[in-house]
């Protein structure tokens, strides 16, 4: 399943690549791992045993970027659903999800974690850009509320977004990519829209 979603990772990668755009060259690393997955069921975990798993997911990962960054790469991109794996429903999914702000906000959670709520994901993302200086993208969820004044508002009060996401090599946040999946348990997008502080690129159509 990790490698399916391949292509769509190159493309990303390539766009990433401009965020390293004042070097005259640069090197890359795409890495791979065996996701740990979590237990089937059909009952939302607790948030505590939720980022347990991911932890376990980001360690093997914070080894890759470090011997990446030993190496002289200068970023980083790791595996879709690398971070919690992809058995879910719409529900189970929920307790793994965080919210992700626009990359306008100028944010590094690893040396302001509380600045968007509970974060600890983001947060340890970034404090391995930043402890590494290496730019480090990942695949994880973000969750945004809604309500009865949007008609497309899911029943639930939100809607959650299979993201990708960029730290620069001081752990910065700049990127931020709602991917346009339709699954069970991510909100349909009408286009795809890749955010990146400053500037934004998307692929809508006119």
């Amino acid at each position: 399943m990790i490698t399916s979603y391949f292509p769509r990772y190159v493309a990303l990668f390539a766009i990433c690549v401009l965020c390293v755009s004042a070097l005259d060259t640069f090197i890359a690393s795409v890495y791979e791992h065996a996701v740990i997955l979590p237990n089937r069921t059909e009952t939302p975990v607790s948030k505590e045993e939720a980022l347990l798993l991911m932890n376990k997911n980001i360690d093997v990962l914070e080894n890759a970027v470090k011997l990446a960054a030993r190496q002289g790469a200068h970023i980083i991109v790791t595996p879709e659903d690398g971070i919690y794996g992809w058995v879910f429903t719409r529900e189970t999914i929920y307790p793994y999800l965080e919210d992700i702000p626009d990359p306008e906000v100028n944010w590094i959670p690893c040396t302001d974690p509380q600045r968007f709520g509970y974060t600890p994901v983001q947060q340890r993302l970034s404090c391995l850009a930043k402890d590494n200086s290496i730019y480090v993208v990942a695949n994880i969820g973000d969750k945004k509320p809604c309500n009865a004044s949007d008609p497309q508002c899911p029943p639930d009060g939100r809607y959650q977004y299979n993201t990708d996401v960029v730290f620069d090599s001081e752990g910065r946040l700049v990127a931020r990519y709602h991917k346009g999946v339709e699954s069970t348990h991510w909100k349909r997008s009408k286009c795809i829209t890749m955010t990146w502080k400053q500037r934004v690129a998307s692929c809508c159509p006119n």
